[in-house]
Parts: structure tokens; sequence; C-alpha cells
């Protein structure tokens, strides 16, 4: 198959589930699948952020105390815990994990 046939076919298709949505206004989702839809954000980000803390080289399994991600994403979730505060979690996380790369000797 070529990529041409491949990118078609997933424009197409993006293209179809999108402007659905305006196709027929008037649509509504049964009430089980807008509480469904709530969680979306929160799997997505999940999905794309713990496998950088657990397999910081791409690889393999890194649960040890010298793994800097896994550590700093602790700490950023122990901080978006207590204050509920975004910015404080991005910079809190961010602070932490260079301030440990910087103690592990890794910068």
């Amino acid at each position: 198959m070529s990529y041409g046939w491949l990118i078609l076919g997933m424009t197409v298709i993006t293209f179809t589930m999108r402007y659905s949505l305006f196709a027929w206004p008037d649509l509504r989702f049964p009430p089980v699948v807008r509480q469904g839809l709530h969680y979306v954000p929160t799997a997505v980000l999940t999905a794309i952020v713990v496998p950088g803390m657990l397999l910081p080289d791409g690889q393999h399994w890194q649960l040890s105390l010298d793994n800097a991600y896994l550590l700093a994403g602790a700490a950023a979730i122990a901080i978006a815990a207590l204050s509920r505060n975004l910015l404080a979690t991005i910079g809190g996380g961010l602070l932490v994990f260079f301030l440990l790369r910087w103690l592990m000797g890794q910068i």
C-alpha cells in the first residue's frame, strides 16, 4: 500500500468524523456517552505522559530512585493534589526534574 492512499484514507476518516458533528447539529449523545467523554482528556494525557516516566530510554522499564522522570512525575502529582493549580504543578514538576537531573549528574 502506498503512503498516498494511507494519507488519503486517514484524511477521509478524520474529515468524516469531524464533519458529522456539523452536518447533524441536533445530534445528542446519550448521558452515558457524555459521562464517558468526560474522562477522555485524562486518559489521553496519562497515555502520553506515563510511558515517558516509566520508560525514559524508550525501551526498558526503570522503576528506581535514579529515574528523574519518575520522581519528578510523582512530585508533580503531589503538587497537583495539594495545590490544584496547573501553573504550580508544571513549574514545580519542572523544577524538581531539573534539580534531580543536576543532583544525579545527568545534565
